[in-house]
């Protein structure tokens, strides 16, 4: 399943299943079939199995199947980020040609790291699609782009191993780690990475079971429809079943904590001379399977 959080006619916030170009709202299939399923999309995780079954089910049958008001044009509705995490736990110099640049441009090690280096970016930093990222330049000039894979988890998952790692990932999206290059401080990221709007997400969750090797997905970047980042998961130097198994070796995840798997080379700090985003831009980033997110620039001042 293909699922979206999405308002129609100012409503409240809702989840549906994309299917093409047809949003279907799955509170109201299940309602006119006498079931229950939640209206939002972590309630949706938190239900486990019985409301995936259900929801699959009663989608089996197709549009022709579909009650008039369960269904929406996708141009008719206004998507919103999938869900808001509980944590978002980010992952850096995960591809190892990005280590390289970022010995060069970001004076962090040259060695490629032993164990995944991790972060934190606050549940405030998210915004949805086509929603602005904010540039203030009286606190940035250095604001950069990183493409990255989004794991949504979807069982508790604390000391997990490697090979359960993928019993407890409810699906993938798309992060883009916006960083504000010039605020890391004293080696530290998160101002740098956690401000407001520097957690694009989205545009939607697509359940697992519809990626069956994200190990081998197309990821790229573009700017003002211009190529920066283009890569594939299968380079990251620790595979997602070792991010889960080695962050849950202390930390716990639950359902709808986010893993942002890590950026590939291109990021604008590695440019050569240097690249950032300015207003007016616009940044559509790619993951296969996945789709696209887009979001532009504005001047935040």
């Amino acid at each position: 399943m293909r699922l979206v959080s999405y308002t129609h006619d100012a409503s409240p916030l809702r989840l549906g299943a994309q299917a093409d170009d047809l949003v279907v709202d799955l509170a109201t299939l299940a309602a006119r079939a006498g079931e229950p399923l939640p209206l939002d999309l972590l309630s949706f995780i938190r239900a486990g199995a019985a409301a995936q079954d259900t929801a699959r089910r009663l989608l089996a049958g197709g549009p022709a199947a579909w009650p008039a008001e369960a269904v929406h044009r996708i141009e008719e509705v206004s998507l919103a980020a999938p869900l808001r995490p509980g944590k978002i736990i980010g992952v850096g110099l995960n591809y190892v040609e990005h280590v390289e640049e970022s010995s060069r441009s970001l004076d962090t090690d040259k060695e490629r790291p032993s164990r995944p280096v991790l972060f934190s970016k606050p549940a405030t930093a998210v915004t949805g699609p086509g929603q602005p990222i904010l540039h203030n330049a009286d606190l940035t000039t250095q604001l950069d782009w990183e493409c990255e894979l989004a794991v949504v988890i979807g069982r508790t998952a604390f000391r997990v191993s490697e090979e359960e790692a993928y019993e407890h990932i409810f699906g993938y999206s798309i992060v883009n780690d916006i960083s504000a290059r010039d605020q890391r401080r004293s080696g530290q990221w998160f101002f740098s990475k956690g401000q407001d709007s520097y957690a694009p997400f989205g545009p939607a969750v697509v359940t697992a079971d519809e990626i069956p090797d994200p190990m081998a997905l197309d990821l790229s970047l573009r700017v003002n429809g211009v190529t920066k980042q283009k890569s594939n998961t299968r380079h990251m130097l620790f595979p997602i079943a070792r991010l889960i198994a080695d962050i849950s070796s202390g930390v716990t995840l639950e359902p709808g904590d986010v893993i942002a798997t890590g950026s590939p080379a291109g990021v604008g700090a590695g440019m050569v001379p240097p690249e950032f985003l300015h207003p007016g831009d616009t940044v559509e980033a790619t993951v296969e399977g996945v789709g696209t997110l887009t979001n532009p620039v504005v001047d935040a001042r």
